[in-house]
Parts: structure tokens; sequence; C-alpha cells
């Protein structure tokens, strides 16, 4: 597609803004007030807007191939902090998709590049569950299962480092989910992984491991 139909579109886009809300625009300029902090995959099919029902705005995005926060990340971590302390989101999304092919990546050892370094991430993880993953027969529950562990692990990821633990001690009111979203439906699976304190941590990881659990059994 031709980068002019790009800009043709966004010109019919902006129009249509300005049509139903003459001062939408003069409004964005002037606040970014978002309530949430996505962090996800870098997937150009798992668009945080339109997923959300968000307008522009609303959501702070972090995104990266097969959505993982790693402690020596300066570019996650900028962002959770810059979301958390100077914009005071409320909420972070940790939000993974089934059909990731960063996931499968590690879950299969297969070659993608560059990027092998920084999908060793989910190999970790891959790894740390191989147990529970080993479990199912086929391949593509074997996938989807890592899907889900990687936003568990990611969620914890993102609870422990200091920003987190930090806004958590001087009592701001700020929480982290883990999501999988499905390319099959558009729907949001949540994984039973909200925390909203460092002590609810370990309570929201056993309980997200037996939703993982007992929705594999479910499928043998």
């Amino acid at each position: 597609m031709p980068l002019r139909v790009l800009l043709d579109r966004n010109k019919a886009w902006a129009d249509a803004m300005r049509a139903q809300d003459p001062q939408f625009f003069r409004r964005l300029s002037q606040q970014q007030a978002p309530k949430y902090l996505w962090i996800g995959c870098s997937d150009s099919r798992v668009p945080a807007n339109q997923i959300t029902g968000l307008q522009p705005g609303e959501v702070f995005v972090h995104r990266n191939v097969a959505n993982v926060v790693v402690h020596t990340d300066l570019n996650a971590l900028s962002t959770i902090q810059f979301a958390v302390d100077v914009l005071k989101v409320e909420h972070i999304l940790v939000v993974g998709h089934y059909g990731c092919g960063g996931v499968h990546a590690a879950l299969t050892g297969a070659r993608v590049g560059l990027a092998d370094n920084w999908l060793r991430h989910v190999g970790d993880v891959c790894n740390k569950h191989s147990e529970l993953i080993a479990e199912l027969d086929l391949e593509s529950l074997r996938h989807a299962r890592l899907c889900e562990l990687n936003v568990v692990e990611q969620v914890s990821n993102v609870c422990q480092t200091t920003v987190v633990q930090d806004a958590w001690a001087r009592g701001q009111a700020l929480s982290v989910h883990g999501w999988v979203y499905s390319l099959l439906d558009g729907r949001v699976r949540e994984l039973g992984m909200g925390v909203d304190s460092m002590d609810q941590l370990p309570v929201a990881y056993a309980m997200a491991m037996d939703t993982i659990r007992r929705s594999g059994e479910a499928l043998k």
C-alpha cells in the first residue's frame, strides 16, 4: 500500500474526529491523563486502544516482542516510571496474546535472528515451568500455556520493580494485572493475576498458576 494512502486516511480520520468533536484535538494536546499503562506485544494484530475501546489519551503504551519486562531494560523501566510517577496511572496491564510468534520461537527453539537474545527471557519462563508445559500433548496447547505463563512471570517482574514497590510503599493506588488476548475472537482472558500490594503477589501468583492448571485439565 503506497504511503500516500496512509496520509490520505490520516486526513480523513482527523477530519472525522473534528466533525464529531470540534475540541477533541485541542483537549488532547493540552493534557495526558491516562489511568492505564498497557505493556503488550509488538504484534501488529494487538492494538491496545481498539481492544479496550479506549480513545487516544486514555492508555499509555509500551510494547516489545513477547511483552517481556526485564529488570535491566531501561526502555521498559523508564516507561513504567513515567506512567507511575508522572502520569499517576492506576492500573498496569501486562497483556500477552495467544499465537505469539516470539513465544512460539522460545517454545520450539526456532531461530529468528537478533531477537533470539531477547526471547531468551521467555525461554527462561519455559524452562522454569517445563513440567507444566509438558503435561499437554498438542504443541498448540503448549504454546497457549506458555503465552499465559509468560504473562504471569512478567506481572511478577513488574511488581518487583523499584518503581512499583516505591509507589506501594508511599500508599499510591496502583494495581498490576495479567491478561491474554485471543486473536481468534478478540476477547481478553483474565488470569487471576491482579496485584495491588507486594504482600498480594504470592497469593495472586498461586491463584494464576491454579487457573492455568485447571484450564489445561479441561482441555485434556
